[in-house]
């Protein structure tokens, strides 16, 4: 070996050292913040998924229906009609309120005039009247009144004036019924019945008067022919 390769070999196996100590010194560093470096880009991952992620909004809850009135009317008067275009009710009242959860009306100082289908007029009225969405039944609260007029039947015998009265009747239009938990005071003709419970069909001509009955029946006076 000649003196000038001999005096290379130890620079050249120094730098060598020199080199991979930085290498390693660097790595060192590195590898202080590698787990932080991790963390973030993990972090940044999970914000990207959540940015672009679908979302599903929950099902919103059932709205709890409310007794209130979506529209009124104010002195007004309402006509309902037959197929053959013949009158088949009229309601009258100074105020109406609709309640859409019930679909019912409420009336102020209802007056309700119908006609049934042999033509008998019947007249109901009352300082309040609540009314289902197609008028078959009609609750009448405060001074009510259920009037039907003088007629005949089909037979062509007179049906006299009956009259129902007292501070709550409900009314079944189409069945003819009249019914009440409360005093009711029945006046057929000149006759007059009072009970605290009360029901009548007038397809059957049948009342049913329960608790506390009173009657009071007039005589019929029948003139004969003179001789």
């Amino acid at each position: 070996m000649t003196p000038a390769l001999a005096g290379k070999r130890p620079s050249s196996a120094n730098g060598l050292r020199q080199s991979w100590r930085q290498v390693l010194f660097l790595w060192d560093r590195v590898s202080i913040y590698l787990p932080v470096v991790l963390m973030g880009a993990l972090a940044l991952g999970t914000y990207w998924l959540v940015r672009n992620s679908p979302v599903f909004n929950a099902p919103e809850a059932a709205k709890e229906a409310r007794h209130e009135s979506d529209y009124f009317m104010r002195q007004f008067t309402i006509k309902t009609y037959d197929e053959a275009g013949l009158l088949k009710s009229e309601i009258y009242g100074t105020e109406a309120r609709h309640y859409p959860d019930t679909d019912t009306l409420e009336i102020d100082n209802a007056r309700i005039r119908s006609v049934s289908a042999e033509g008998r007029l019947i007249v109901s009225t009352g300082n309040r009247a609540l009314t289902n969405g197609d008028g078959s039944e009609v609750q009448l609260i405060g001074n009510a009144r259920v009037v039907r007029e003088a007629s005949k039947d089909a037979a062509g015998n007179d049906l006299p004036r009956m009259e129902f009265q007292g501070e709550f009747l409900d009314a079944f239009v189409n069945d003819e019924r009249v019914k009440s938990h409360k005093p009711v005071v029945l006046t057929r003709g000149g006759d007059q019945f009072t009970g605290d419970v009360f029901a009548y069909d007038n397809l059957t001509g049948v009342a049913e008067l329960k608790g506390r009955v009173k009657g009071l029946l007039v005589p019929r006076t029948t003139v004969r022919p003179g001789r």
